[in-house]
């Protein structure tokens, strides 16, 4: 099989290109449309949209398609991510968006039932299944923190309120005994949660059952023999290539880390694998991808823009401790992020 599922040397298939768009409200609920009678899949669900013309870029048919089909003008958007769905009979590569802002009032103008529902409640209605490609990018985050392996604990537990709200948070210790992890992991849960982020432990799973976190795997703990996941765990993989990517897919992880994109100190001797290369592994994987290793904050609209799910680090998401180990009394570098933490 290739990366798109089709055997070696089978017949192509027609591909279509679509741009769709999940409408997010400020209460958190996204827009669902209900493809009518007379259309192909008519009574299932989808997000709205419609196909690419030639020369037309994704971004341009989503804004005419919705203008067309829901009588609204986007004004803000940002990408999600780009799905490879294979029929029996045509491939379909959906490029999709997350629509923040738009003036006009919403209709089903081509006569199609409208529905407004939480991330988490998708799936429950018949649904084209495109859509279940789409869910785990719209239902993480686009920031993916790891805490520093050194220094006080102090230090960045104060920092815990700057984090992007929503925002993955790894408790990466490798220096601590489990004992001492466990312990740790314990009391930053709580103040985690407070802080609306989502706890993400990298020991055993066990410990994240018990303690209701999730879950990250090291590529050696999900390329050993025999590994399978626990069901039901929400668990997120390292990963340094697109075949890696398509691996943890296909063991259901419901996010990557892939890099490292840029040089960075954390991994020494390795090359970079530039945006480029980030892009060409990410296309079509159909795994939300953080782009780790040299980024931050500021990377984060170029990490959407090359196929990403957002970026992963550490030191740019922590204010610099000074020379007594506690966080400087100058600004943190995510102090001008505005809303895009939670995203």
């Amino acid at each position: 099989m290739n990366g798109t599922g089709a055997a070696p040397g089978a017949t192509p298939l027609p591909v279509i290109r679509v741009a769709c768009g999940v409408l997010c409200r400020a209460d958190g609920q996204v827009l669902l449309a209900q493809r009518p009678a007379g259309k192909l899949a008519a009574g299932c669900w989808e997000f709205p949209g419609g196909k690419i013309e030639a020369g037309e870029s994704a971004e341009a048919a989503l804004r005419r398609e919705l203008l067309e089909e829901l009588g609204i003008v986007v004004t803000a958007l940002e990408p999600l991510i780009e799905v490879h769905h294979r029929y029996r009979d045509r491939e379909v590569w959906l490029d999709t968006w997350r629509v923040l802002g738009w003036h006009g009032e919403l209709a089903g103008r081509e006569g199609q039932a409208l529905h407004w529902c939480p991330p988490q409640a998708l799936g429950v209605a018949p649904c084209l299944p495109t859509v279940a490609g789409i869910l785990p990018a719209l239902r993480l985050p686009s920031h993916y923190v790891f805490t520093p392996a050194e220094g006080p604990v102090e230090a960045w537990f104060a920092d815990l309120p700057r984090l992007p709200a929503g925002a993955l948070l790894r408790l990466r210790q490798p220096a601590l005994t489990e004992a001492e992890y466990a312990d740790l992991a314990r009391r930053l849960q709580p103040a985690a949660r407070a802080q609306g982020l989502r706890l993400v432990l990298d020991r055993a799973a066990a410990l994240s059952e018990a303690l209701g976190c999730e879950w990250h795997a090291r590529a050696a703990v999900w390329q050993a023999a025999g590994f399978e996941p626990p069901p039901g765990l929400i668990w997120h993989g390292s990963a340094h290539g697109r075949e890696e990517l398509l691996t943890l897919r296909r063991l259901g992880a419901a996010s990557a880390v892939l890099g490292p994109v840029q040089a960075t100190p954390t991994h020494p001797g390795q090359a970079a694998l530039g945006w480029a290369a980030f892009a060409r592994a990410v296309r079509g994987s159909n795994l939300p991808c953080f782009a780790l290793g040299g980024v931050g904050p500021a990377q984060r609209q170029r990490a959407l823009a090359e196929g990403g799910q957002g970026v992963a680090g550490i030191r740019a998401y922590w204010s610099a401790p000074d020379r007594e180990g506690s966080p400087s009394s100058g600004s943190s570098p995510l102090s001008s992020a505005g809303s895009a933490g939670s995203a």
